[in-house]
């Protein structure tokens, strides 16, 4: 492998010959430069190595060289540029996979108006001051030394026992919490210890990334109705799940909360068909229009599994969640515990610990809970002016609409970005991450193409 500079740019050149062989250097280096042309790795009109350049870094005779580029020329590779050098030449792209390289290529799009809830509003972040702990934490060398704990910093651990207490009202145990790079890995760790041949209870595109899980460890999905209240009882009757996974601070048919005396029957249902709620407390205690209630966990330590995460809270980019197990799950957990290594960096880890202990974290909630209220009140008035119908979800921060168009290539064009939960005749936009002076232009845009 040999490295050199075009501009200011370095590129990896890698040309493997064998001086053993019995086929002659220059044809080698032939082969080696129009394969990586043919795959794209070298693209139209850009420099390689000056055959002085290519000489010293393969260690071979001027002559060789010479003669390989001299074929690639010859053979319309690559063209020499008199002063200048040699070059791709253009218009090649004769890669023998492309179609299906053209098919499977992501192509990143960069939309006007981004409500996907892919990210937070620059205007409502704590950079700086999370830049402070993390800076901390690494002028302590002798924390650095070590592996993460398989499941989690017990200092985390104990900071996320109290926090969870004061914002939701969750009774959780240091001892019982798993931390993980996200809810779904977390959710994976878990449906390990449950075993195979499960029915799961889930609302439709209500949780994408768990419910492919699921179908990895072969579970029967079972799409759960809704009534008013929440999930429906009846609904649960026909399905007999051993799982079911709740929001509790959203209902689909109404964007309200679950009331408390839903969530005492669930745990009831739960109780007389050994069935485990997976309790998804995404951003519960990011209420900003109404007051919060204590989550189902606390009405049941036994059976509900509780996740919390601080994508919305903190920084998205910052992938800490955490899984609060019953007794006899965590009893499983720690027999297999071993042999799972922790997926979050103890950095990060050990840093948001100091900044729940020290109370920064809920003087940023008050902030962000100011700020998105007033974010919120704003969106509001612009969805109510033109359109009729809406559901509103507060702690996930979007606003569902009728739309019964071809959404997606529609919004495309438009340069808006939806949710990727958003369904053919609804469209979900989530506020988050959007700058506020885009609103009006972005609502009335929505409008004028739903028509």
């Amino acid at each position: 492998m040999c490295y050199y500079k075009n501009g200011d740019n370095m590129i990896s050149d890698f040309i493997n010959i064998d001086k053993k062989s019995n086929t002659p250097l220059y044809l080698q280096i032939y082969n080696e430069i129009k394969t990586t042309i043919e795959n794209g790795n070298l693209k139209e009109d850009e420099k390689i190595p000056s055959i002085r350049k290519l000489c010293a870094d393969l260690n071979v005779s001027k002559t060789t060289v010479e003669s390989a580029y001299g074929m690639l020329c010859s053979d319309g590779y690559i063209i020499n540029k008199p002063q200048k050098g040699y070059y791709i030449e253009k218009g090649l792209y004769i890669n023998k996979n492309s179609d299906k390289i053209s098919d499977n290529k992501q192509v990143h799009t960069i939309y006007k108006y981004d409500f996907s809830g892919k990210g937070i509003d620059k205007n409502c972040t704590n950079i700086k001051e999370w830049r402070k702990y993390v800076k901390d934490i690494l002028n302590k060398e002798y924390l650095l030394n070590t592996y993460s704990e398989n499941q989690g910093e017990k200092e985390l651990r104990d900071a996320l026992s109290k926090y969870a207490f004061s914002t939701r009202g969750a009774s959780i145990s240091a001892d019982n919490i798993i931390i993980g790079s996200g809810s779904q890995t977390l959710i994976y760790i878990l449906c390990g210890m449950l075993g195979l041949n499960k029915t799961v209870a889930i609302e439709k595109n209500s949780f994408p990334q768990a419910e492919q899980v699921f179908r990895d460890f072969k579970y029967n999905v079972m799409y759960v109705e809704s009534d008013n209240k929440g999930i429906s009882l009846n609904s649960l009757e026909k399905i007999k799940p051993d799982v079911l996974i709740i929001n509790p601070n959203f209902i689909s048919t109404n964007g309200s909360t679950v009331p408390i005396s839903r969530r005492i029957e669930l745990i009831k249902w739960a109780d007389n068909n050994n069935c485990y709620i997976i309790e998804d407390d995404y951003n519960g205690e990011m209420r900003y229009k109404t007051h919060s209630k204590a989550c189902i966990q606390s009405l049941s330590r036994e059976r509900v599994i509780y996740i919390g995460s601080f994508s919305k809270i903190l920084l998205p980019s910052v992938r800490i969640s955490y899984m609060a197990l019953p007794e006899k799950l965590i009893e499983q957990y720690n027999t297999i515990r071993e042999n799972y290594n922790q997926t979050t960096s103890k950095i990060e880890q050990l840093a948001l610990a100091e900044y729940i202990r020290d109370g920064s974290l809920e003087k940023y909630l008050r902030k962000s809970r100011r700020y998105y209220l007033n974010k919120y009140e704003n969106i509001k008035l612009l969805i109510k002016k033109y359109f009729n119908n809406y559901i509103f979800n507060e702690t996930a921060m979007y606003f569902e609409i009728p739309f019964n168009k071809d959404m997606i290539s529609i919004c495309k064009k438009a340069s808006i970005k939806p949710m990727r939960t958003s369904t053919e005749n609804k469209i979900k936009l989530n506020f988050s991450q959007i700058e506020e002076e885009l609103l009006p232009s972005a609502i009335e845009t929505l409008y004028n193409i739903s028509k």
